[in-house]
């Protein structure tokens, strides 16, 4: 997945310039995002602070790494019972 060439702390300042009244369409233009990368932010760090948005980004990638563990986990438990069963 690509990286967003904002911050955390960076879509949270342009947020907050839209709550404190510039039009949405004039943010959106200063800092040369689309209206739908604004609205997906809206959604995914509305009412955030900076410190939860990072604590947010850890979670998220703890948890991708923990479905990769259980994803290997999964794979060698099936590979077992494969080669078990083949050997009875």
């Amino acid at each position: 997945m690509k990286r967003s060439r904002f911050s955390e702390e960076q879509i949270i300042a342009i947020l907050k310039e839209q709550e404190a009244g510039m039009p949405t369409a004039d943010v959106c233009r200063r800092h040369g995002v689309s209206s739908a990368t604004f609205y997906k932010w809206k959604a995914k760090f509305g009412g955030l602070e900076v410190s939860e948005a990072k604590r947010l980004r850890q979670l998220e990638d703890e948890n991708a790494k923990l479905k990769k563990l259980l994803a290997e986990a999964m794979l060698d438990n099936a590979m077992l019972k494969e080669i078990t069963a083949k050997k009875w």
